[in-house]
C-alpha cells in the first residue's frame, strides 16, 4: 500500500475519521460523463424525479463494496452527476430516511421513514445514488482506490447501470471486501436494493421540516 500520492492499492485495513474526500474523485468522474451526455456522446437509460432526500445510518457494516461515478437524468431532462455506493450485503442500524415536499396552501411536509433500532435492517446488494455524503468514521478491509469501473470485482455494479451508456468500463472507481460506517449521512436522488427488510419500521408525515439531519 503507498499512500505518497494518496492512491491506495491492495490489501489490508483502511481507516479514516473523513471520508468525503475519498469520494471526490468519482464525482469528477461523474461530471464528466454528465459533459459527454450534453455533447450528445452519452444517452440516459432511465430518469430520476430528481428531488433530493436524505438517508441516515447510525451504523453501515458492508461487505463486497463498490463506489463508482454515474449520471442520473431526470424526466425532463437534467443531468444529476452521483456517486454510487454499492454493496452485496449490508446491515444497518438507526436507519432514517426523510423527504420533504411543498404542499400547496399548507407549506412543507417532511415523510420521515425509520426503523432498524433493536433490530438490525439488512439489505441485498444495495445501491445509493448520492449528490453528498459524509461519515463519522469509516474503515475499510482491503481497500482498492483508482480500479477501473469496469474490473470492480469486490463489489456490485447495478445491472441498469452496467447496461447504460453512461457507465464508463474505464472510468475511475473504488472498491473494498468490507467496510464498517458510523454516522452516516446521505443525500440521495435514488436507492434501489434487491431486497431490504426493515425491522420495526415507521413512516410518518409531519408538517413542517423533519429531516434525518
Amino acid at each position: 500500500m503507498t499512500g505518497g500520492d494518496g492512491m491506495l492499492h491492495g490489501s489490508g485495513r483502511t481507516h479514516w475519521k473523513r471520508f468525503a474526500a475519498v469520494l471526490v474523485p468519482g464525482v469528477v468522474a461523474a461530471a464528466a460523463l454528465g459533459i459527454g451526455m450534453a455533447q450528445g456522446a452519452l444517452a440516459a437509460s432511465f430518469f430520476i424525479s430528481g428531488k433530493r432526500f436524505q438517508v441516515a445510518m447510525d451504523t453501515l457494516e458492508a461487505r463486497g463494496v463498490s463506489i463508482y461515478g454515474m449520471v442520473d437524468v431526470t424526466k425532463e431532462g437534467t443531468l444529476v452527476p452521483v456517486v454510487v455506493t454499492g454493496a452485496r450485503h449490508a446491515t444497518i442500524s438507526g436507519l432514517c430516511q426523510t423527504v420533504v415536499v411543498q404542499v400547496p396552501v399548507l407549506g412543507p411536509y417532511t415523510l420521515r421513514l425509520t426503523g432498524g433500532e433493536e433490530r438490525r435492517a439488512e439489505a441485498r446488494n444495495l445501491f445509493l445514488d448520492a449528490t453528498s455524503s459524509s461519515f463519522g468514521e469509516a474503515s475499510f478491509d482491503d481497500l482498492d482506490i483508482g480500479v477501473a469501473a469496469g474490473a470492480i470485482t469486490k463489489g456490485p455494479i447495478s445491472p441498469g447501470d452496467r447496461d447504460s451508456r453512461f457507465f464508463d468500463p474505464n472510468g475511475f472507481a473504488q472498491q473494498a471486501d468490507s467496510a464498517s460506517l458510523t454516522d452516516v449521512e446521505w443525500t440521495t436522488v435514488a436507492v434501489s436494493a434487491a431486497t431490504f427488510k426493515v425491522p420495526d419500521l415507521e413512516v410518518r408525515v409531519k408538517q413542517g421540516r423533519h429531516e434525518c439531519f
